[in-house]
């Protein structure tokens, strides 16, 4: 799947079946559904589901627990737009 594959799913009402955790969560945040993505997001325990929730609470505007799941992601702290971290993180999950 590519990215634009991805981004065309966003128009559909539920993510898709077989989707990862990690993209599940980025597709509910496309959706504007925070809530849901974080909900996925902190039950994903490894370096990506951390990843993911770094983004959500720099999102939020919480950036001191931002720092903290970014360090549990071994991530650097991103500084680029939100909209680039997404694609970045959507990228990389799809290439995993």
């Amino acid at each position: 799947m590519t990215l634009d594959d991805f981004r065309a799913m966003l128009s559909a009402a539920a993510p898709p079946a077989g989707l990862s955790g990690v993209l599940c969560a980025l597709w509910h945040d496309a959706h504007g559904d925070w809530d849901d993505a974080h909900r996925i997001a902190q039950d994903i325990e490894t370096p990506d589901g951390a990843w993911v929730h770094a983004y959500l609470h720099r999102k939020e505007g919480d950036l001191s627990n931002a720092r903290y799941w970014y360090h549990r992601a071994r991530q650097s702290e991103a500084t680029d737009s939100l909209e680039s971290e997404w694609t970045r993180l959507v990228t990389a999950f799809l290439s995993a």
